[in-house]
């Protein structure tokens, strides 16, 4: 589905377009519509599979249309660790940016300041609070936080909080909100114990089971970690390295998707656009040159990396990192379809190779990361993953050392 067909608010439109998303993933297809008819959700879904805006968004509308109290906590989202309550945070503040829903992120690891700051959010009261257990139960144990007002409660990565031990604190967390609420439980694995604690806080849950896709074998995937100055060259790199007929470059972003376009036909490569911005029948006329191989070289946001119809595209390239797993699939999917081969080449820059590193996870599969040609400078050092599997080696350099180099 396209994100405009679950009829959310125009407010909450504008910030799923700033992030740049158009086409809903599978979790997403399934869950949204749950919450959006008020049931309780137990869905098993990996990270990368688009799970958290599948409970962002839906939770968002019901807050902006359903009058409510802004100085109370009406949603709480749990997680395990801080890394996923500044991720979650992060997310939410993209989606919500044009709404007057208020959130704040707490967890622990933080000096004193951080407490109070806490604290004074916490009393002052927020839409949204996305905590750790072990953090929100502090909170909680002052007195000053109330949870009587809460609608809405979410556990993500519920497996993870059970394996650490979580369930004491969770509980007692749970025992402050009214028995009236929906309930969204999140977890990559559904052990026995997750069953348990699903029984005791869900009432008649919709369940979603998201078989994690994998690549076609037939895909040649290999990627570039560059800093963003050189993305534009050494896309123009990529496709003077042999004479593609049919190339399709996938942007998060309808800004990127422009400016790389008027690049591309600047360097009299032929090039053209495809995004939301375009009228319908400029779109169809661009996807008809392109199919039909008039048009080599198409640059488009996701809106076609889902159901695109076309068997011979030679080259996928990922002009920018997919905002998760699922999305990545689609997008080199659109390569080696039928009985043809195909290459995925993916740009990644610094601050993207932890989110990367989540998609390899998910596939099971380590891409092989590409040498950057001498001609382009230094590149940024290939970041060790946090399993402790570290990625082919690179050249490394620093954004310092970079100052040199001149785009082309």
């Amino acid at each position: 589905m396209h994100f405009y067909d679950f009829g959310f608010d125009d407010d909450l439109l504008d910030g799923i377009d700033s992030m740049g998303y158009e086409y809903a993933t599978p979790v997403q297809d399934q869950v949204i519509p749950a919450i959006l008819d008020g049931r309780d959700v137990i869905a098993a879904a990996q990270t990368g599979t688009g799970k958290t805006a599948a409970f962002l968004l839906p939770v968002l509308q019901k807050l902006i249309t359903q009058p409510h109290d802004h100085h109370k906590v009406n949603c709480v989202i749990i997680v395990p660790t801080r890394e996923l309550a500044v991720q979650i945070s992060q997310t939410l503040e993209g989606l919500a940016y044009y709404t007057d829903i208020s959130s704040i992120a707490v967890y622990g690891g933080g000096d004193g300041n951080l407490f109070a700051q806490e604290k004074k959010a916490l009393t002052k009261g927020a839409d949204i609070v996305i905590c750790t257990p072990g953090r929100m139960l502090a909170h909680l144990k002052m007195n000053y936080l109330k949870l009587d007002s809460v609608r809405y409660l979410v556990l993500d990565e519920a497996d993870r909080m059970l394996d650490m031990g979580f369930y004491e604190d969770i509980m007692q967390i749970i025992g402050g909100m009214p028995k009236q609420r929906q309930n969204l439980l999140f977890s990559a694995t559904m052990p026995q114990a997750i069953r348990k604690l699903a029984g005791t806080i869900l009432k008649d849950p919709a369940e979603v089971n998201i078989a994690i896709s994998k690549p076609a074998e037939k895909i040649k995937q290999g990627a570039y970690i560059v800093f963003d100055e050189q993305k534009i060259p050494v896309v123009k790199y990529i496709l003077s390295q042999k004479p593609y007929s049919s190339v399709l470059i996938f942007c998060s972003s309808k800004q990127s998707v422009k400016q790389l376009t008027s690049d591309l036909k600047r360097a009299k490569l032929p090039a053209e656009q495809i995004h939301s911005d375009l009228e319908q029948a400029e779109r169809e006329q661009v996807l008809l040159d392109f199919k039909s191989k008039k048009l080599k070289i198409l640059v488009a946001t996701d809106i076609l990396s889902r159901g695109i119809d076309i068997e011979d595209i030679e080259l996928v390239i990922n002009y920018d990192v997919p905002h998760d797993g699922e999305d990545y699939i689609h997008r080199i999917g659109r390569t080696a379809r039928a009985a043809s081969t195909g290459e995925a080449i993916t740009l990644i820059t610094d601050k993207d190779q932890w989110k990367f590193q989540k998609i390899e996870k998910l596939m099971e599969k380590v891409v092989d990361k590409l040498p950057v040609p001498e001609q382009f400078g230094p590149t940024p050092a290939i970041r060790e993953s946090r399993d402790g599997k570290g990625g082919a080696a690179g050249k490394g350099g620093s954004k310092k050392r970079y100052n040199k180099f001149k785009r082309k």
